[in-house]
């Protein structure tokens, strides 16, 4: 009887562990917190002078908020705190740094799956917003453009989830020095995402 108890409890655990994570339901909310790591392309541009543009990664926090329209489908806005970008030209030449705001609109579609790993992909629209350029009289135009993303969940409680995420910007902006038209930078990052996210 107690070896009967015994295999019947561990069984019920085996089971519990591998059970399926909640779907993701119509009306349902999630909530994600994390930290990002953004990395420009390696070639961002060549400016009026013929002066080669490098723009450096940065790492810092990601706040996603995903409402479910449909079963599965979900509209998700991802916000930050501001990311900041040495510039170079040239390889050598320092024109200082430059902060940015990257609020992206996306729609989601994660697989119906019985596993705790949960795949999804979406795709939406990105508004970058440049600001606090460090070299006097430089300035980067604000940026419109698609942002593609592919993530994994994994469930660790029936509400939350660690989230690993990549996604892609397309990212290019139009630069100025003292008013003048000096070219575009085209930045084009990627952002890989660790977050915690829990639904509602």
């Amino acid at each position: 009887m107690t070896k009967t108890l015994a295999a019947l409890t561990f069984s019920t655990a085996l089971v519990a562990l591998a059970a399926p994570a909640m779907a993701q339901n119509q009306g349902d909310w999630t909530v994600g917190v994390g930290v990002g790591y953004l990395e420009p392309k390696s070639d961002n541009g060549t400016l009026t002078g013929g002066l080669d543009v490098e723009v450096d990664s940065d790492t810092r926090p990601i706040f996603t908020v995903e409402y479910f329209v449909r079963d599965n489908l979900g509209i998700e806005l991802l916000a930050a705190t501001p990311f900041e970008h040495d510039i170079t030209l040239n390889g050598s030449i320092d024109a200082g740094s430059v902060k940015h705001l990257p609020p992206t609109l996306s729609l989601n579609y994660h697989f119906p799956t019985n596993s705790v790993w949960k795949p999804y992909v979406g795709a939406g629209l990105n508004y970058t917003i440049f600001f606090d350029e460090e070299l006097p009289g430089l300035e980067l135009d604000n940026s419109f453009g698609i942002a593609l993303q592919a993530g994994l969940d994994y469930m660790v409680t029936e509400k939350g989830a660690v989230r690993l995420n990549v996604r892609w910007f397309d990212i290019d902006s139009d630069v100025s020095l003292r008013g003048t038209d000096i070219g575009t930078a085209e930045i084009d990052p990627w952002l890989v995402g660790v977050s915690y996210v829990h639904s509602f």
